[in-house]
């Protein structure tokens, strides 16, 4: 499997190049285009009930698509996502596995699986949700920002504050806190913060430039009300 970004940054489309009757998963959707002689079949990964954790709770698809290129020639799959931005792919390995914000997973080898698993009492309300998908496994995994995606590198001892909706991705080993951006819950509302996350390494994280949450409140208030 080979893994091509196209059309950087800004609509960035992820071209999956496929041998002969390899596969790839991708989010419910996400597929623009194929090469003639790719199959595709949609299923509930990993069993009815994780696949319903993961949409109700994760902020994913019930379902996860296979696509599955031609037996003798192989193919291609070009994945989008639903927002305009960049996308890049991490490396999931059995002693490293990453933590996904919802909406981010885009796609990724048959050899990483998916798990929505509570994130702690500190993050139920943060942007990332009380539940995170947790990929695990050996593989390639696709993710997708709205907006720049940038790659933060934490040493042990380093950390850095991120607002919770321009979280992306982070691998496991980070330490993740939750909290109010300012002393007071009036300031942290005035601030238009709210909640912020303090980060520590060792890890490396992916953020976002823009905020998922701040374009469905803006759209909020532009849209006519219906009475």
């Amino acid at each position: 499997m080979r893994i091509d970004m196209r059309h950087q940054p800004s609509f960035t489309t992820a071209r999956v190049s496929l041998d002969a009757g390899e596969s790839v998963l991708a989010e419910s959707g996400a597929m623009a285009s194929h090469s003639p002689g790719v199959t595709m079949a949609a299923q509930a990964s990993g069993g009815v009930m994780k696949s319903l954790m993961r949409a109700t709770m994760g902020g994913e698809s019930l379902f996860v698509t296979t696509f599955t290129a031609d037996p003798g020639y192989g193919g291609w799959v070009d994945l989008a996502a639903n927002l305009p931005g960049d996308a890049t792919v991490v490396e999931v390995t059995q002693q490293m596995p990453w933590v996904i914000t919802r909406g981010s997973w885009l796609g990724g080898g048959t050899g990483v699986t998916l798990d929505t698993k509570w994130g702690g009492a500190k993050s139920i309300f943060g942007g990332e949700g009380a539940f995170v998908i947790h990929a695990t496994g050996q593989g390639p995994v696709i993710l997708s920002a709205y907006g720049a995606m940038d790659l933060v590198t934490l040493e042990q001892g380093q950390w850095f504050t991120l607002d919770t909706g321009h979280l992306v991705a982070y691998q496991a080993s980070a330490q993740v806190q939750v909290r109010k951006a300012a002393s007071g819950i009036v300031q942290s509302v005035k601030s238009g913060e709210g909640l912020v996350m303090d980060i520590a390494g060792p890890a490396q994280v992916l953020t976002q430039s823009r905020n998922p949450d701040s374009l469905v409140s803006w759209l909020s208030g532009q849209l006519p009300s219906r009475n």
